[in-house]
């Protein structure tokens, strides 16, 4: 090689380089954004005071149907109420209905996905039948089923939720136990006589933990969304309760005068799904890479 053509090979080895920076950077400041923005949420949920600016219950009739101003960033309700006070109270609720949801949803899923990993042919045939039928009902049609038999309520519907992620979480979670199960150091072990109890305690639980942990990650933000539209039907928290969903459902009457009453804890609800998203496909990626 010359040594123009080897110049050339360097100009454009470097050009490529740099080209490819901004495209690894900006996943980098998304995530960061992510970030700040569940930090913003874990401060609204455990100590709210810091973030509030009004107290979230405080009526002022002679402050109703206030557009957003520097007094009130979120714009004020029907009762003169503080949009921006409600929502960061209602984040605390929003966050809690989402992880206990996310967490019943996996606690379930990991049962039935161990079942049909470890319990034989027969077991893996019957819960696969189970959870293809529980398939065949949307998430939250399923959802509303569970909350017709046992009635609405806030802790109905958390649990309601959680039963319709359930199956979608088995069959992640069982595929990823039979994969597991299969890889060659498993195959290792069980050549080198280790007991069972000791392969699933030291090999395959340890390896399945961060898959689920991001799953969680994951589905944070579409328990909250589901939780959310029980609220908004009447189904889940109830007016005057600051539930995003329920802030969402109070608004609607008078979203052509008071948009900001529905507007502004919709983004909460979209922005704290995208960021647990984010978070989570960002986890997915150090895994596979650290794989």
């Amino acid at each position: 090689m010359s040594e123009l053509e080897l110049r050339q090979t360097t100009v454009v080895s470097a050009a490529e380089h740099e080209a490819a920076r901004p495209a690894r950077r900006m996943p980098r400041i998304g995530t960061l954004l992510a970030f700040a923005f569940v930090a913003f949420l874990a401060v609204a949920a455990f100590a709210p005071g810091l973030v509030q600016t009004h107290p979230p219950n405080a009526i002022s009739a002679a402050e109703a149907f206030q557009a957003p101003s520097f007094a009130h960033w979120f714009g004020t309700d029907e009762s003169g109420r503080d949009v921006y006070s409600r929502v960061v109270a209602g984040t605390g609720t929003s966050l809690l209905i989402g992880v206990t949801a996310t967490f019943i949803g996996l606690l379930l899923g990991a049962v039935l996905g161990a079942l049909a990993s470890f319990g034989g042919r027969a077991v893996d045939f019957g819960v696969s039948r189970l959870v293809e039928v529980l398939f065949a009902f949307p998430g939250l049609l399923l959802a509303l089923l569970v909350i017709v038999i046992a009635g609405p309520g806030p802790v109905t519907a958390t649990i309601a939720v959680g039963l319709s992620t359930a199956p979608g979480y088995a069959r992640i979670i069982r595929g990823q136990l039979v994969a597991i199960r299969s890889a060659p150091f498993v195959e290792s072990a069980r050549v080198l006589g280790h007991a069972p109890g000791r392969i699933l305690a030291r090999h395959i639980l340890p390896n399945a933990l961060v898959p689920l942990l991001v799953l969680a990650t994951l589905g944070i933000g579409q328990a909250i969304v589901w939780a959310s539209a029980l609220s908004y039907l009447g189904l889940g928290a109830q007016p005057p309760a600051a539930e995003w969903g329920a802030m969402l459902a109070a608004g609607r009457t008078y979203l052509g005068t008071a948009w900001w009453m529905t507007v502004f804890p919709g983004l909460m609800i979209v922005g704290t799904t995208v960021a647990t998203t984010v978070l989570g496909r960002a986890l997915t990626r150090r895994d596979q890479e650290v794989r």
